[in-house]
């Protein structure tokens, strides 16, 4: 099997060394070949949760140097989600008979994808890897993550139980017969602990200490959950059950309710939000397809979501210069928390 990971930043480039290290046959491919170039000089390393691993000897090219020559049964796409957009059309020429695309970004890609591409070629995907890109080539992985993959119409198949044996010699896979509910699930997380702490530039066990970081994690978290029960979305378990302990009004189980935002720190508290990595290098987030689209599904269904709206707009104003991370946003998004939410919780 002959596999193409596209995006080497922090997701892509974790998971390519460790593919690499394990012997699979793997080639990369990046943005240019400037970037092609100064990654085939320093290789791939990583280091944390997982273990330390290196890549001295590594194939890459930019993507628009891989022609209709090069076949591939598996391409990964590992690129920020409106890359993934424009990218996958083209290498989509460069799979094998048979090969597959499976896209890991955030929100609705995969099911995008499908739709443009067929979903005979599209399998879905989701990460709960945290890792960080502390330059182009080092990462480090700050938790013990995996990748879900599945078909998009549910159920199990013979290519998705195949890509994961693959795959699982380098990293943990999981199979899911659920893949839009695991997505969904883990928007969740990224809509209230991502997003936020790029916001604050904090993690997410820095904002939960403070009482204002706890009311708007709580909101934000209610809306997209909402939004995506809705929808009538099937959530997967990931790293906890993503309905609450006492979901819709959890005031009979205030001390579960915490045990459970306990076990989420645990798992995320201290990685550093990718959207936060996103503004330190002046680069166009994937808000829009995070808290953005909870808010479109929320307009179209009815379902409020004006802490997730505010928050989109503020990453917009930080992408454009306007504004800039700064801790006290928590207690200016916790007193429009309180205004709108006086009486109801999760």
């Amino acid at each position: 099997m002959q596999i193409l990971i596209v995006g080497i930043g922090a997701l892509g480039g974790t998971i390519a060394a460790r593919a690499i290290r394990a012997g699979l046959p793997v080639r990369l491919a990046v943005r240019n070949t400037d970037s092609a170039e100064a990654l085939r000089r320093s290789g791939l390393r990583v280091s944390g949760l997982g273990g330390e691993v290196t890549a001295d000897v590594i194939d890459v090219a930019a993507v628009e140097d891989y022609g209709k020559g090069d076949q591939f049964n598996l391409i990964l796409l590992a690129t920020k989600a409106q890359e993934a957009l424009e990218i996958a059309p083209h290498v989509v020429d460069l799979l094998a008979p048979g090969g597959i695309m499976l896209p890991i970004q955030n929100g609705g890609v995969a099911r995008a994808l499908a739709d443009r591409l067929g979903e005979d070629r599209i399998l879905g995907g989701s990460s709960n890897f945290g890792a960080t890109m502390v330059e182009p080539g080092v990462y480090e992985q700050k938790n013990a993550g995996h990748l879900v993959i599945g078909e998009l119409a549910g159920g199990v198949s013979e290519r998705t139980d195949r890509i994961a044996r693959m795959l699982g010699r380098a990293i943990e896979v999981k199979t899911s017969s659920n893949i839009t509910g695991a997505i969904w699930s883990k928007l969740l997380i990224n809509c209230s602990v991502t997003t936020l702490g790029a916001l604050c530039s904090q993690t997410m066990r820095q904002y939960m200490e403070t009482e204002a970081g706890k009311k708007v994690f709580r909101q934000t978290y209610q809306e997209a959950l909402s939004v995506a029960l809705a929808i009538g979305t099937r959530l997967e378990r990931l790293s906890v059950d993503p309905i609450p302990p006492g979901w819709p009004s959890s005031f009979a189980a205030e001390e579960h309710y915490q045990s459970w935002v306990e076990a989420i720190i645990a798992f995320y508290g201290d990685v550093k939000p990718s959207m936060l990595q996103d503004f330190e290098r002046g680069r166009k987030t994937e808000v829009d397809f995070i808290n953005g689209y909870v808010v479109a599904l929320g307009h179209a269904s009815g379902v409020p979501v004006h802490m997730n709206a505010t928050i989109t707009g503020l990453v917009h104003q930080i992408e454009r210069g306007v504004l800039q991370p700064a801790r006290d946003r928590m207690n200016e998004l916790a007193d429009q928390a309180c205004e709108r939410t006086r009486g109801t919780s999760i």
